[in-house]
């Protein structure tokens, strides 16, 4: 039997763009959620948010009971932490900050509560160094904004239990999480370095002059980006295998494109390049706002994540 209690009532410390993501996330979800943040005006940034962020999530379906009226906001994080039975952290990306963040927790909270960080840079070993009980404490990254995106990769440190990554894993997946396990703790866990590899080669060729900023945007938005939004990358592999699916792939098309991995290189990441990086990222926008390109993005990956749903991927 675990030694975890069911979760109800979730904490959110630090209410910044992911913090409030994940509130507005866990109450269309049907949680009561108590959330604390001591800057200045954050319960109203907060409130804003998930206000903004209803509207979106009533349209791509509300678990029942679902309310914005059951958030809270606490002005002390002993308060918000009491009664918590799962905690998400989003606190500053430095190790001294984030280590006495989570030891102070660790005291404030239910014993039997689990204690997850949003941290995409720092490992939970480094995390739970000053905790009296570690073994609850884990990496549970989103991909932001976690209201829209299901990704959540999963991890713990050297004093996390078994019993504890499971719990994790089992509770993001019961609210519609798309949880991933990670088995060895990686500076920037796994999405944000598949990120990286791909951005490598488009500064590449960038650089090179073999395209523009904006053909690079093309090239994958309407090209593999497309297909990466329904199949992963592996998965597609057997689909270019044709009848024979991954088993011919690999006899046949594995060998040339090992050949071109090869080939890759690393740019030189000039002020020339980054310049030459924001010139064409201006141009693409135009006159439009960053909230505006956000909404329309939310907009039309929850368009997309119901078009899978129905199709049964």
């Amino acid at each position: 039997m675990s030694s975890y209690k069911p979760i109800q009532r979730i904490a959110i410390v630090g209410t910044g763009v992911i913090g409030a993501s994940w509130a507005a996330y866990y109450l269309s979800r049907g949680f009561d959620v108590v959330a604390t943040d001591p800057a200045p005006n954050a319960e109203e940034g907060l409130r804003k948010y998930v206000a903004e962020a209803w509207g979106l999530l009533t349209k791509y379906g509300l678990a029942p009971n679902a309310s914005m009226e059951r958030l809270e906001f606490a002005s002390s994080m002993q308060e918000a932490l009491r009664e918590a039975d799962f905690v998400q952290e989003n606190g500053p990306e430095r190790p001294d900050f984030k280590i006495k963040l989570f030891a102070d927790m660790d005291d404030a909270t239910p014993p039997e509560s689990i204690i997850a960080s949003s941290s995409s840079g720092l490992t939970m070993d480094v995390i739970q160094s000053g905790c009296k009980r570690p073994e609850r404490c884990v990496i549970g990254h989103p991909f932001n904004p976690p209201h829209v995106i299901p990704l959540v990769e999963v991890v713990g440190g050297a004093k996390t239990s078994e019993e504890a990554i499971l719990r994790t894993m089992e509770f993001y997946t019961s609210i519609g999480k798309k949880a991933i396990r990670l088995h060895k703790a990686l500076p920037g866990h796994v999405a944000n370095r598949f990120q990286a590899a791909l951005y490598k080669e488009v500064l590449y060729l960038v650089q090179e002059g073999v395209l523009s900023v904006e053909d690079a945007d093309i090239a994958i938005c309407y090209g593999p980006g497309l297909r990466w939004g329904v199949m992963g990358p592996s998965l597609q592999w057997h689909l270019g295998g044709g009848a024979g699916g991954i088993h011919h792939y690999m006899e046949h098309l594995m060998p040339p494109l090992t050949a071109l991995i090869g080939s890759l290189a690393a740019p030189d990441v000039t002020d020339a390049l980054k310049q030459t990086v924001v010139d064409g990222v201006l141009h693409e926008v135009g006159e439009r706002s960053v909230d505006e390109l956000a909404n329309q993005e939310n907009e039309v990956l929850l368009g997309l994540l119901a078009s899978r749903s129905r199709v049964g991927l």
